[in-house]
């Protein structure tokens, strides 16, 4: 259940309620793909980064180790011993990120397992079932996550099949349900937006999944090779018809600047690899901008990553040890670094929080956007 607490403009400041726990919003959505986050870091460490809601995904988990296995352990949450709120995708991301191993037909989709290289089909009640088997308390509809640029036609006729898609996950969660075979009872469904970059596809398709009345709503289909306008554009489009006493989830979304800038137009929650992904590379988040710790001025920098940080890694690391601990190719480097870029996205949800509590958001993202998309 989501309770809208007030607004700022187009922004917004509730919470969701889920069967672990509520969630303060506008969130984000920390990203463990395989059951972990990349880099070495555990459920615990997701407590002390202050991660309120953790993402995980359908297609890889039925892939490895097998979603009945799973199931077998208690689902995901004890198997991670994760006792917060989950999200699961449904495995359309995989349409896009797989397009080479994948046939789409009405029914659903054939992949090629990237790991085996096994047959595997995916369909909306085969999602709704691996997704039942985790045990998530927010399951996403299976849906076509399209690559751009992608001609209008194809757009339509995907977005009317998502729409068929997820009529038939809602039906077969509510059979789920009623069968009592849900590992978490109480699982919600989200529907997803799709359409694009066309705001006359991506409008009427929001109007025909609002009108099925689902726990919450996301926009798909973003930040694949956009620019940063178009995605905000699209979803400036889409905002007015989206529920209002419903969640909104921005799919895959992004930097610090873009996730303020889609706070500012109504979203509530987000996910996203980057802060794992850049951080395993040495690119580290700051509220100065984005720090390469790679480079050679910081060689003998006995300063933390960020003076103002309260992270565990900030607290008692200088910026010289850990260029050094990257030089050297330590396993060490990848985990101080992902630790303090989750604890930077989460802390910046929390601020933005803040801000809209005691009613100086646009400040806040005045003072913050240029900054934060800027470099050290």
């Amino acid at each position: 259940m989501y309770t809208l607490q007030k607004t700022n403009q187009t922004a917004r400041r509730g919470t969701l309620t889920t069967p672990h726990g509520t969630v303060q919003t506008p969130v984000f959505m920390n990203v463990a793909t395989q059951g972990a986050i990349k880099g070495a870091v555990s459920a615990e460490d997701l407590t002390t980064v202050g991660c309120q809601i953790a993402l995980a995904n359908t297609y890889h988990l039925h892939v490895r180790p097998g979603d009945g296995l799973v199931r077998e352990l208690g689902g995901l949450h004890r198997m991670m011993t994760w006792d917060g709120p989950m999200l699961t995708d449904s495995g359309g991301f995989q349409i896009f990120s797989l397009s080479g191993l994948r046939k789409i037909t009405e029914a659903g989709v054939n992949f090629q397992s990237h790991v085996d290289g096994r047959r595997i089909f995916i369909g909306p009640e085969e999602s709704m079932q691996i997704q039942a088997n985790l045990g998530a308390d927010i399951a996403m509809a299976f849906d076509e996550c399209i690559a751009l640029p992608a001609p209008w036609d194809y757009v339509e006729k995907s977005c009317d099949r998502t729409y068929r898609w997820l009529v038939r996950c809602k039906d077969e969660m509510t059979r789920i349900e009623q069968a009592g075979q849900q590992v978490t009872p109480g699982q919600m469904l989200f529907g997803i937006n799709q359409g694009a970059t066309y705001p006359d596809l991506r409008v009427r398709h929001m109007e025909q999944i609002a009108a099925l009345d689902l726990p919450g709503y996301a926009i798909g289909g973003l930040a694949v090779g956009e620019s940063h306008q178009e995605m905000y554009d699209t979803i400036e489009a889409v905002e007015p018809h989206m529920p209002k006493d419903k969640p909104r989830y921005l799919m895959g979304v992004g930097t610090p600047a873009n996730l303020i800038e889609a706070v500012s137009r109504g979203i509530d929650m987000f996910d996203c690899v980057m802060p794992a992904r850049n951080g395993r590379h040495g690119h580290l988040f700051t509220w100065a901008g984005v720090m390469n710790i790679n480079n050679e001025k910081y060689k003998a920098d006995q300063r933390p990553i960020d003076e103002t940080c309260g992270c565990p890694v900030c607290n008692r690391y200088s910026r010289a040890y850990l260029r050094h601990l990257f030089k050297s190719g330590e396993m060490l480097a990848m985990r101080f670094a992902v630790l303090h870029n989750l604890y930077f996205y989460n802390t910046l949800m929390a601020e933005m929080r803040l801000a809209l509590d005691e009613d100086r958001f646009d400040g806040f993202r005045r003072e913050h956007v240029e900054r934060l998309a800027g470099k050290v």
